[in-house]
């Protein structure tokens, strides 16, 4: 018997590199302003709303699959002749049952499958095959359009700060020598003098022309890098020279699974994780995210897992979703083995600056994209759309000419910054700038149509108030353009950065792990694109590379003094070291930012190389407390020469509610311990149980907090975070809008909805259900029933597909594409034939029954489950 098919039918498409957009999605933050202190400690304020209303519209339906079979992987004790095996099976299969699908990809050391490119129809036909244990959407992961700011301050510096990483070359001396760092991603400029002599080892696994729709040309030498976000991010994690990385001696290993525009997908993440391990590097880091996909289950969670149980430690970004809610962390971040990265902001930024009249006073800015670039010279008149707040926004047509050869102010907030922009381009303004109504630098997309064909620059609220007040006193106030540039600080500087996304996993694993540098940060960057051979970019791309450049250093420090570390282990020591940090959105009020958004905080380089103990497990993850949290069991271990007593204590971090538009509140759980402190003797180990109650948590909210074991005498405080749902997991609503009829539009080449409920079964011609998913599901099954009796269609075979392990929809409108081909397969067992394995329904009228098994549900449980009978479907497999 062979496991039930997984995620034969969907899985979204719009799955990104972190770098997309400094600070956020500039549509989905463009109205944010700072909360203030009654909105933080009052229950069910919205922080982040999105709208939840209109008809479903995104189809995030996939084109590719993995097939997975039942073997292990040779690097978890597999048999490679056994894999072989079971894959020629498969094809024989295949073709015996004349299944039309073009083989791409096949793997066996990290995970044991097939990636194929297969029509919708014959998809079922091979989730019907023997051997196969699994099918997967091969997810597509876009290259990003990153913002780019040209200046020429190392403001990586800065972020080294934060992390102890430049304590520890200056004082420890910790360069990462010696370790070899893997780089995913786009490439790096070769010629870039940040990595002369310490490339050894190169792949391309796609070739230049490679898109993410056409079919890779692997095994060309040429990594070079023609998009620049993996020399940006090989630049943080090891970049030498002017502005050095976080391990500046370290040997890199470079994976290119990009071309030069475009995308790639998971199969060809693990294809170069693989190559990866078979190149012995020490560390991998990857930048990419699919978020919503929170299952670690998925094949790259998957081998990412396998891969740090065959000695490589592995970094991954969490994702750039904040503004998608809850649950919005994504593979391969969440696998169980695998670092999963938080983005915090750096404490300063290097700007471009102007200057204002009369006395010069010099303001920072950042140029919004795609606009034209601000000049390096030059005056033009100040103005501003209006002064009272209702009419400062720009959000209305203005008289033409009015602004004529202007330069305008205009404040963040009530629409869209191309909107702003374009009714400043439409009343003649030469010039726009943007400020925020927040604390912080501002970043904007000003994309869309019309094109904007004038410069539009972002600044900061403060920089927008001095600009006003200028205005203000003197209507005849100029700016200036120059060349110049400065460095200023971040109010939001070791902060979340608004565009991290939130986990938990789908089976409530707590995801982030930990948090690095990720905003406004200054690396390498392609000769070719920018001479000056840096850039500041922003992202969890750019935090995952810090924690890899970190875990690097350890790596020789622990070498250096004779006590290597297992790549499973790293993250015991980051997360036991790290440093949480407040909320991003009033930093004042005292409050941690969510567990389930910063993990255990702030790396801390120096604290975890120099530490001499370490507490398991390093993170609680709580589950839900439907039926109470049971205790928890810590472990202390002393490697020291000296015992040891801790002090146990415990912090509070936000709680939160909701999904797409997420609400919090202050913590409300409490902590008890088995005994206030903990002794640890000299090389030895003590434990302390630990019991967490939600207290007064909302039901359906994710909590979360610290537990702090603080030394004695003084030396390094160790702590683990926990997080956990308040009651009944599968109370959260998978099914809250009805799924649709539709039909496959050969004009459109897309899905509609339809009320023809009469179908052919041919070729295109099904019936398919367009399925917006609110939260996870462990499974989703298809049954065929008569329409008259309400009874299957037979009683050995009337299933028609059962899916597993399916993400949310990333947006309140986003879809899913489930179709039936007319055909149910028989039980298992009852036919050796592989023809056999899927029988046709006779002409007649049925109905469709879509039943959801929540995360984490019973099966046997129907509180657990979801059902939706579709309208009558009426199947005429003779009708021209």
């Amino acid at each position: 018997m062979k496991n039930a098919p997984r995620n034969a039918a969907l899985l979204l498409l719009s799955l990104s590199l972190a770098a997309c957009g400094q600070q956020g999605s500039p549509a989905a933050s463009e109205a944010r302003t700072a909360p203030t202190l009654a909105q933080a400690a009052a229950p069910g304020t919205s922080l982040q709303a999105q709208t939840v209303t209109g008809p479903l519209t995104q189809d995030e339906t996939p084109q590719l699959w993995f097939i997975e079979f039942g073997e292990r992987p040779t690097s978890k004790g597999g048999q490679r002749s056994a894999i072989a095996a079971e894959k020629q099976l498969f094809r024989q299969q295949a073709k015996a049952a004349g299944i039309k699908f073009q083989e791409r990809l096949e793997f066996d050391r990290l995970w044991n499958g097939l990636s194929v490119r297969v029509a919708p129809g014959e998809l079922k036909k091979l989730q019907s095959l023997d051997g196969v244990r699994g099918v997967y959407p091969v997810l597509n992961v876009a290259l990003p359009d990153a913002a780019v700011v040209n200046e020429s301050r190392p403001e990586m510096l800065t972020a080294l700060a934060q992390t102890g990483a430049d304590v520890a070359r200056n004082e420890l001396g910790l360069t990462g020598k010696g370790v070899k760092i893997a780089i995913m991603d786009t490439g790096i400029d070769l010629d870039h003098p940040a990595f002369a002599g310490r490339v050894v080892k190169q792949y391309d696994l796609v070739g230049d022309a490679y898109t993410g729709r056409n079919t890779p040309v692997p095994g060309q030498d040429n990594v070079d890098d023609c998009g620049g976000h993996g020399t940006h991010v090989a630049g943080i994690a090891a970049g030498a020279g002017d502005v050095p990385g976080v391990a500046p001696e370290a040997q890199l290993g470079v994976y290119r699974v990009f071309g030069c525009e475009g995308s790639t997908s998971a199969d060809i993440m693990i294809q170069a994780m693989e190559r990866a391990l078979e190149d012995g590097m020490d560390v991998l880091n990857m930048s990419i995210g699919s978020s919503f996909n929170s299952w670690p289950q998925y094949p790259s969670a998957v081998a990412a897992s396998n891969l740090v149980d065959a000695g490589v430690v592995v970094a991954a970004s969490i994702g750039n979703s904040g503004s998608g809610g809850v649950w919005a962390a994504g593979a391969p971040g969440v696998g169980d083995k695998v670092i999963g990265v938080a983005n915090f902001m750096n404490t300063h930024v290097t700007l471009k600056e102007l200057t204002v009249s009369p006395d010069g006073t010099r303001i920072g800015y950042q140029q919004a994209s795609p606009s034209p670039a601000a000049p390096t010279s030059g005056s033009l008149p100040l103005a501003r759309t209006g002064t009272p707040a209702s009419t400062a926004d720009g959000c209305a047509p203005l008289p033409e000419g009015s602004l004529s050869g202007k330069a305008v102010l205009i404040r963040r907030g009530s629409c869209t910054f191309h909107a702003k922009a374009a009714n400043a381009q439409a009343a003649g303004a030469a010039a726009v700038i943007l400020y925020n109504n927040a604390p912080g630098a501002l970043a904007a997309s000003v994309t869309g149509s019309p094109e904007i064909k004038i410069p539009v620059v972002g600044v900061s609220d403060a920089f927008g108030k001095v600009l006003n007040d200028r205005v203000a006193a003197d209507p005849a106030a100029t700016i200036t353009w120059t060349d110049r540039v400065g460095s200023y600080p971040l109010p939001t500087g070791n902060t979340l950065d608004t565009s991290t996304s939130f986990g938990l996993s789908a089976e409530l694993d707590l995801k982030p792990d930990v948090g690095a540098p990720g905003g406004m940060i200054r690396a390498a960057y392609p000769l070719s694109i920018d001479p000056s051979g840096y850039a500041t970019l922003s992202g969890t791309s750019m935090a995952s590379p810090h924690v890899a450049g970190v875990a690097a250093l350890v790596i020789e420090a622990k070498r250096r003094a004779g006590q290597p570390i297992r790549a499973g282990d790293m993250r015991t020591l980051l997360q036991n070291t790290a440093s949480p940090k407040p909320w991003n959105g009033n930093p004042g009020l005292g409050l941690l930012d969510y567990v389930h958004r910063q993990g255990a905080g702030m790396v801390d380089v120096v604290r975890a190389v120099t530490t001499t103990a370490t507490v398991t497990p390093s993170k609680l993850s709580l589950g839900e407390s439907e039926r109470g949290v049971a205790p928890q069991t810590l472990t202390v271990h002393n490697s020291g020469a000296a015992p040891v007593t801790y002090v146990l204590s415990h912090q509070g971090a936000l709680t939160s509610t909701g999904n797409y538009a997420v609400k919090s509140q202050p913590s409300a759980a409490s902590v008890s311990f088995s005994a206030p402190t903990v002794t640890v003797p000299a090389g030895g180990a003590a434990q302390v149980t630990v019991t967490v109650n939600p207290g007064s948590t909302p039901a359906q909210a994710v909590y979360g907090g610290y537990v702090v074991l603080t030394p004695q005498g003084g030396g390094t405080a160790l702590s683990v975070p926990y997080a956990g749902f308040a009651g009944d997991y599968q109370s959260l609503k998978v099914l809250t809008v009805a799924p649709r009829v539709a039909r496959f539009d050969e004009a459109l080449g897309t899905t509609v909805p339809t009320d023809n409920l009469t179908f052919t079964m041919r070729d295109s011609d099904v019936p398919v259900f367009q399925v917006h998913l609110d939260h996870f599901a462990r499974s989703l099954r298809m049954d065929v029933l008569d329409a008259r009796t309400g009874q299957p269609v037979n009683t050995q075979f009337f299933n028609s597909s059962e899916d597993e392990y399916l993400p949310r929809s990333s947006t309140p409108t986003g879809f899913f594409n489930f179709a039936w081909d007319g055909q149910v397969r028989w039980s298992r067992g009852v036919s050796d034939n592989a023809q056999d394995k899927r029988k046709p329904v006779p002409n007649g009228q049925y109905v469709v029954r879509l039943t959801v098994l929540k995360a984490l549900g019973d099966a046997s449980n129907p509180a657990h489950q979801e059902v939706w009978t579709s309208p009558v479907l009426t199947v005429n497999a003779s009708k021209k």
